[in-house]
């Protein structure tokens, strides 16, 4: 087994533990790391989506197992994340990888920060979140998590949570959404792309998977600021390293 592979297993069950029990994260670390390691930014994108297949429907199954899903916010996060998803993975794939790459770097570090601040801005309620706010922003949350290789939950899961929403509704709804929306973009870079990076796919999987049945309970008993800031903090301190790299 090659140090790479042993990485992205570590990376992989990481980033779905931080994923489940945050409804953000996976494509930004996973997509991030995998900068650093020298791909595209489309082919990054790519491994990672086809990754999240496995590891959004093993975590939706999680929290539909603990009940942390409310029916009419997820069908709309899920309806309107696959149309935006599926544009901007066409996009992506129709760009010049080291043209964008300064840009992706930026979209990420931009991400992190907001993370971080929104970290120490969380005052969640138990008020239910309300399904006509979710479409704009599915739509956008999907678009972006394709171009970037993750956004989804920062964009989805922090909007509602940080607008007073119940975070365990929220984020239980926004992970199962997320697996529609995953395959409509895998699905959109292998038609545009066709597959590679197996390994590299595998080992996320494989991570992944075995942490993704931790999310459900995480989410329960965990300080989800402590993680946020975490999280934060990571993408963006990766972000920065590969904009210099980028522009350097």
């Amino acid at each position: 087994m090659s140090m790479e592979f042993a990485l992205l297993v570590a990376v992989g069950f990481f980033a779905q533990l931080v994923d489940g029990a945050l409804g953000m994260a996976f494509g930004l670390i996973a997509t991030t790391v995998m900068l650093s390691m020298g791909l595209p930014p489309a082919q990054a994108s790519a491994a990672t989506h086809t990754a999240e297949v496995a590891t959004t429907g093993a975590s939706g199954l999680s929290h539909l197992y603990f009940r942390n899903i409310d029916p009419k916010l997820f069908l709309t996060l899920g309806v309107a994340g696959v149309a935006g998803g599926v544009l901007g993975a066409y996009i992506l794939s129709n760009v010049d990888g080291r043209a964008i790459r300064p840009f992706i770097a930026a979209y990420l570090l931009i991400v992190g920060l907001l993370i971080l601040l929104k970290a120490f801005r969380l005052s969640p309620t138990s008020e239910d979140a309300r399904p006509g706010q979710a479409a704009p922003l599915g739509l956008v949350g999907g678009f972006l998590d394709a171009i970037g290789g993750g956004g989804w939950g920062p964009i989805v899961t922090s909007t509602l949570i940080g607008s007073g929403h119940a975070p365990r509704r929220v984020i239980g709804s926004v992970n199962a959404a997320e697996f529609f929306v995953t395959v409509a973009i895998a699905t959109a870079f292998f038609i545009e792309l066709g597959l590679a990076h197996l390994e590299y796919i595998a080992a996320l999987v494989i991570g992944g998977v075995l942490a993704a049945p931790l999310g459900g309970y995480l989410v329960r008993h965990i300080a989800a600021h402590r993680l946020m800031a975490l999280v934060g903090l990571l993408v963006s301190t990766l972000a920065v390293i590969q904009l210099a790299r980028a522009l350097g």
